[in-house]
């Protein structure tokens, strides 16, 4: 499919900028009258507290908290082809958390995060797990990617340790899910079938799909297939899957084998080092169709890393707008980036950081003035209906995933996401 001029291409995204709002259910946002503000503060990553078991008259020692802290646990990319999002979500979460504690903590504690770089290797992420276990951690916070996730998820569960808000939408960890974690996000189930929703209803009719050779390559093309069939219009079938190495930028030839097949929208399911060396390939050979990723590439991640080539593709989204200035905590977001000498530069990524820290937090401060690991795993399933200012979450026994919500967002050549 060559591309003879890029109007049309720039017609079609101009349109479907204008069809998103009605292509994927808004979840209700507001905060409800006399809600408190969340507060924060933080350490240096490798900075661990008084690691003694709290002493006081009729305590029992619970692993990571001492009378003055709660140390909590990350394993994430910090290096790597998707560094970004491990450094972004870890950015995001700290705002949040250095907040809490120049406002005293948690009932009088702070909170610590203790995070390792897995450089989205699996093997890396257990190393990781088993090291932040054995040094006395109460939970684990913000993993990054669903290979590391799962690698790690047999250990967390012989341990009883929680995992909360994983950046990930795996159904693997959802379905039938297990007592330790906890999801803020929605599942790429969901996000799937908005991407089809949005390809079947602009009359596209051709669909190949490039994922990476693992869990979540495997899941985010099963979610498409699924939603394929599923899809109303019976013109809407998937030409080509095509596999490529987890964190590969050689992309060259799948680029050939996808375009042979001449699909006028292509679904990239990877991080966004990856994604980016596929569109940019695809464009390279004249490619003139749309391009559509989840919302685990990281969608500014992706703006960045493929500059003005960004304008048109469509990334779901799991959480509000980074920019969205209307919501009470975005507003908080925004003015602690700004405290922290980093005004003006949000992220979906680091956003989601904040506002899994608040959620975090809100579970902590439930569990109690002595918090246990089944405390907290309590107090997160009895969250209902929280409002964290704008973004809402609902737990119970039967349900570890607190929010439903996806919508659609279109980059454009600037490096912004338009809702």
């Amino acid at each position: 499919m060559n591309r003879s001029s890029g109007d049309g291409r720039r017609r079609f995204c101009a349109r479907l900028t204008r069809m998103l709002p009605a292509l994927a259910a808004p979840f209700p946002l507001g905060r409800p009258a006399g809600a408190a503000e969340p507060r924060t503060e933080m350490r240096p990553a490798d900075s661990r507290p008084d690691s003694r078991p709290d002493s006081r008259p009729g305590s029992r020692p619970e692993p990571g908290v001492t009378p003055n802290a709660i140390v909590i646990g990350q394993s994430a990319p910090f290096t790597g082809p998707a560094a970004e999002l491990g450094t972004q979500l870890n950015l995001g979460a700290r705002l949040c958390f250095d907040q809490i504690n120049r406002q005293g903590g948690i009932l009088g504690r702070t909170i610590e995060l203790h995070a390792l770089d897995d450089a989205y290797v699996p093997d890396e992420a257990l190393r990781n797990t088993r090291k932040l276990i054995v040094d006395g951690t109460f939970a684990l916070f913000g993993y990054v990617g669903t290979s590391t996730t799962l690698a790690a998820l047999p250990l967390m569960e012989q341990a009883r340790i929680p995992l909360f808000a994983p950046f990930t939408g795996s159904r693997t960890l959802r379905e039938p899910g297990s007592r330790q974690v906890f999801h803020v996000r929605a599942g790429y189930d969901r996000e799937t079938a908005a991407i089809v929703r949005q390809i079947a209803s602009s009359g596209l009719r051709r669909l190949a799909v490039v994922h990476y050779d693992d869990t979540f390559g495997q899941e985010g093309l099963d979610g498409i297939a699924r939603a394929v069939q599923a899809s109303t219009p019976d013109h809407l079938r998937i030409t080509g899957r095509h596999t490529v190495a987890r964190n590969t930028l050689d992309v060259s030839a799948t680029a050939a084998a996808v375009l042979q097949q001449e699909p006028d929208s292509i679904v990239v399911i990877g991080a966004y080092g990856t994604a980016a060396a596929i569109i940019r390939e695809a464009l390279r050979r004249g490619y003139a169709g749309q391009f559509y990723c989840l919302s685990s590439v990281g969608a500014l991640s992706l703006a960045r890393a493929l500059g003005a080539q960004a304008a048109g593709v469509v990334v779901s989204q799991v959480m509000p707008s980074p920019s969205n200035a209307k919501l009470p905590l975005v507003r908080d977001y925004h003015r602690l980036l700004k405290a922290a000498g980093k005004d003006g530069a949000y992220s979906d990524t680091s956003l989601e950081g904040f506002i899994a820290a608040l959620a975090f937090a809100e579970g902590l401060r439930r569990a109690g003035r002595d918090p246990t690991r089944d405390k907290f795993i309590a107090a997160i399933e009895g969250m209902r209906a929280t409002d964290l200012g704008g973004f809402h979450l609902q737990f119970s026994p039967d349900d570890h995933v607190g929010s439903k919500f996806v919508e659609l967002a279109v980059l454009n050549a600037r490096g912004q996401a338009i809702r």
